[in-house]
């Protein structure tokens, strides 16, 4: 049996501000059990869930040495859905509402949290044979493996994989700080390890020292090695190509399913969405004050509102956008220009523009199965999850070709009668228009290809089955 134990900042159902949560909560429950005992460790965050924090039994505790200091680690323990969940336990690191706060104290905070990962696992009896770490909060584990735990014989061949979910986000901090935070030598603050552009970067110490990097995508994985995506690493990305892997994340199929969810106004599947589905634009028309007509081009956006995601494109063309045959639905908090952009569409027209600037897992979902097209036209998609929801909801995608969104949504094509949803190439507002204009034509036009590609969106699968089967051929191989 081999063992693998996932490390990261964040999962559902626990705590949450992005896609990296939904990652590490969905992909254990996929793995094979009889071949791989999966666990999951986190901190104990304060703003955990009541439900949760009372379900948890104590295992353990001791003090730890983070450089200078003595800090107590506890250590809990929970069992969900068939997976063992650990709880790194410090009052003093992991209070507050939010799991991430400012800069300088999440350096620390997650400093702590690496060397405290490992040194809990004898006292946790698991001796697991891969850790599986996911973003810069984690980069550490393998520096750290390298370092101070190299020479005890619990830890003796045990291997890391780090997997980036967003390369943007690196975790930087000037390295007098850093080497007095962690403990480490000077050796490790040179450019071929920790050090990027006079600064410490716990991403980059992951990436080196890690056995086998692997990123979201195979597009993302090829994106990161250029300069444009690269963030400051395309060279280092470069350099470790030979163990570069992209996996393209997958969504839980138990959770969003047309057929059975429980959240959307009415339930329809492949087979019936041709006179099912509709009910679910009435519905959210009705719900947000639209204009209820089922002939109306309905675009829906459930996006963090920030330039990454391409919102300086939907704002120059806007106004186009917003036609008298469009609806568009817009759901996520972000960048406050483009909230109070929404909410000013929303009132100039009140019957086609709905901005609901806050996030409601409910919503989103009526959003997913309502609308007839979903806009994603991001600078940079690492993979991209709404894409993947909209295709199992029968709402055609309509997106940039980057990263996943490139590896995920085939292209219509009207000559051979192909493809998933409707994709434009460069970062230019009136290519992006001039998809949405060309979508609008099928949709409005040509009825009966739209339904065929929303045919065969509904039939591809992008549940976590084809994506563990990858993760456990990269745990085989390591």
């Amino acid at each position: 049996m081999k063992k693998v134990l996932f490390a990261a900042s964040e999962c559902v159902p626990f705590i949450k501000t992005g896609g990296l949560a939904d990652v590490v909560g969905s992909l254990p429950k996929y793995i094979n059990k009889e071949e791989y005992d999966v666990r999951v460790i986190l901190p104990n965050y304060m703003a955990i869930p009541a439900t949760y924090k009372e379900s948890m039994v104590y295992k353990s505790h001791f003090y730890m040495d983070l450089a200078w200091r003595s800090q107590y680690v506890g250590i809990m323990e929970l069992e969900l859905q068939g997976i063992t969940f650990y709880f790194i336990d410090n009052e003093f690191y992991f209070t507050g509402s939010t799991p991430y706060g400012n800069a300088y104290e999440d350096i620390e905070k997650f400093a702590f949290f690496s060397k405290a990962v490992l040194s809990a696992l004898p006292l946790i009896d698991y001796r697991p044979d891969i850790i599986h770490c996911h973003d810069w909060q984690t980069g550490l584990i393998p520096v750290y493996l390298h370092d101070s735990f190299a020479s005890g014989d619990f830890y003796q061949g045990m291997k890391s994989i780090m997997t980036i979910h967003n390369l943007k986000f690196q975790g930087i901090w000037n390295m007098k700080t850093v080497s007095d935070i962690t403990g480490l030598s000077e050796y490790y603050f040179t450019p071929d390890k920790l050090e990027a552009y006079g600064d410490a970067n716990y991403l980059k110490g992951g990436i080196v020292y890690s056995d086998i990097v692997t990123t979201v995508s195979d597009s993302y994985a090829y994106e990161i090695q250029t300069p444009f995506y690269g963030e400051g690493l395309d060279g280092l990305m470069s350099a470790r190509a030979g163990s570069l892997v992209g996996i393209v994340n997958g969504i839980d199929y138990e959770e969003y399913d047309p057929e059975t969810d429980i959240l959307i106004n009415n339930n329809f599947n492949a087979r019936d969405f041709r006179k099912e589905k509709i009910k679910n634009k009435r519905a959210l028309q009705k719900e947000l004050g639209l204009e209820v007509n089922d002939k109306t081009f309905m675009i829906g956006i459930v996006s963090r509102l920030t330039d990454q995601k391409g919102f300086d494109l939907i704002d120059y063309v806007i106004e186009e956008l917003c036609a008298v045959d469009v609806q568009l639905v817009v759901l996520g908090t972000g960048d406050q220009k483009y909230e109070n952009l929404f909410r000013h569409y929303a009132w100039k027209y009140s019957d086609r523009v709905s901005a609901n600037i806050f996030y409601s897992n409910e919503r989103s979902h009526k959003i997913y199965a309502a609308c007839d097209a979903f806009l994603m036209p991001s600078l940079f998609e690492p993979c991209g999850l709404s894409q993947l929801i909209s295709l199992r909801y029968g709402t055609v995608p309509i997106v940039r070709q980057t990263g996943g969104l490139r590896d995920t949504v085939e292209p219509y094509n009207e000559y051979e009668s192909t493809g998933t949803g409707f994709s434009f190439q460069n970062y230019n507002a009136h290519e992006m228009l001039a998809s949405v204009n060309y979508a609008k034509n099928i949709y409005f036009n040509k009825k009966r290809e739209w339904n065929k590609i929303i045919d065969r969106g509904m039939a591809k699968d992008y549940s976590w089955k084809n994506s563990a089967e990858r993760y456990e051929q990269i745990y085989n191989n390591l």
